[in-house]
C-alpha cells in the first residue's frame, strides 16, 4: 500500500493477524502526519486464497484527539483484537491506550474502551499467551515531552489480561541506562521470558546504539535490568517470535544510525546465540516498525514501511530462507 491509498499520505506503523478464519487483517493508523490531527487508524483485509487486499477502511477515529499506533491481535478464542494509542497533547507523552474487540474476524467492531489512563503510555507490539492462559502485553512508558528525543526515565513495560477475571493488571518495567521502549517478548520456559527493546536517546549519530536486552525469570512478573545486547539499534522498533519450531525469530535493522537494512534472525539454542542472519530490505529507504507473526501453515509474514512512512510492505518467507542466507 503506498501514495496512492487514499488514507493520508502518512502510513505507519503496521501490524497484522491472521483471523479466526484464516484472512490476513493489516492495520495502519493513517493521515497527513504523525503529528497531524486527522490521524485515523486503517484496517484492510487479505482473504484467504486471494491476492489483493481490500481497499481499506477506517475502523477507529477520536474527533478531539490524534490516534497513534495500532495493533491487530488474534486472541485464542478468536476474537480480534485491536489496541491503539491516543494522543490528546502535543507530544506522544501525552498518550494513553485504548482498545476494540470484533467476534465476527473483523468485520465489526465493539465501542472503544481504555486499556490504560496513565499518561505517556503506549503500545506497538502484540501480546503473547502466557502458559497460564493470560495475555501479556508489551507497552511502554514515554518521557520527556519531545517530539525528536526519548527521555532516560522512559520505560518498556507489560500488563496482564486475565480471560477469567476480564482485568488488565500491571506486570513489571525494564529500566535502562538511556531509556527503552517497543519491547518485544517471547516466553521460553513457563518462568523463563526475554525481550529485546528498542533503545532510548535521540536520532544524533552514535556508535554505541545497540537494541536493549530483558529478562523474566517469575513468569513476566518482574524483569531484569535492561542491557545492551549484541544487536545494533538505530532508535528503531523491532519485533521477536518464538517460532512454532521453538526456534526464536527477530527482526530489526542492522545498524546504530539508519534504519536500513532491515534484518532477520534466527536462534535455535533459545537466544544464547543468532547462527542464521539475512537481510529483507536494503537501500537508501527508511524500514521502519517491522511487525511479524507466524501463520498456522508455518509461513514467517513481516509489515513494515518505507519511503518516508508512505508505504506499507509485506514480506513472506520461512525458516529455511533465512537458513539460506548469507
Amino acid at each position: 500500500m503506498g501514495p496512492e491509498t487514499p488514507t493520508g499520505k502518512y502510513k505507519h506503523p503496521a501490524s497484522i493477524a491472521e483471523l479466526a478464519n484464516g484472512d490476513l487483517y493489516l492495520v495502519y493508523y493513517g493521515g497527513d502526519g504523525e503529528y497531524a490531527l486527522d490521524t485515523g487508524v486503517f484496517g484492510a483485509r487479505l482473504k484467504k486464497g486471494e491476492s489483493h487486499w481490500s481497499r481499506p477502511k477506517r475502523i477507529a477515529h477520536d474527533p478531539y484527539s490524534s490516534l497513534g499506533n495500532g495493533v491487530i491481535w488474534k486472541a485464542p478464542d478468536g476474537a480480534a483484537w485491536l489496541f491503539y494509542v491516543v494522543r490528546p497533547g502535543e507530544t506522544w507523552s501525552s498518550s494513553f491506550i485504548q482498545a476494540k474487540v470484533s467476534r465476527d474476524n473483523a468485520e465489526t467492531w465493539s465501542d472503544s474502551f481504555l486499556i490504560s489512563a496513565t499518561q505517556g503510555m503506549m503500545v506497538r507490539g502484540q501480546p503473547i499467551v502466557l502458559n497460564t492462559g493470560e495475555y501479556l502485553l508489551p507497552v511502554y512508558h514515554e518521557t520527556g515531552f519531545d517530539t525528536e528525543k526519548v527521555g532516560t526515565d522512559t520505560t518498556s513495560r507489560f500488563l496482564r489480561f486475565s480471560p477469567k477475571t476480564r482485568k488488565w493488571t500491571d506486570s513489571g518495567i525494564i529500566r535502562s541506562v538511556k531509556g527503552n521502549l517497543q519491547p518485544a517478548v517471547a516466553q521460553l520456559t513457563p518462568d523463563y521470558l526475554v525481550a529485546y527493546c528498542r533503545r532510548g536517546g535521540g536520532y544524533d549519530p552514535v556508535k554505541d546504539g545497540y537494541l536493549i536486552r530483558s529478562e523474566s525469570h517469575d513468569g513476566g512478573h518482574t524483569w531484569s535490568e535492561g542491557r545492551d545486547s549484541a544487536f545494533p539499534n538505530p532508535n528503531a522498533a523491532v519485533d521477536l517470535l518464538k517460532l512454532k519450531s521453538g526456534n526464536l525469530f527477530l527482526v530489526y535493522n542492522d545498524s546504530m544510525n539508519e534504519r536500513t537494512p532491515l534484518a532477520v534472525a534466527l536462534s535455535e539454542d533459545g537466544d544464547r546465540s543468532w547462527g542464521h542472519k539475512r537481510l529483507l530490505a536494503t537501500g537508501a529507504f527508511d524500514y521502519g516498525y517491522p511487525f511479524a507473526i507466524q501463520t498456522h501453515d508455518g509461513k514467517i509474514h513481516v509489515v513494515y514501511t518505507s519511503h518516508n512512512r508512505s508505504v506499507v510492505n509485506h514480506a513472506v518467507f520461512d525458516e529455511e530462507w533465512i537458513k539460506a542466507g548469507k
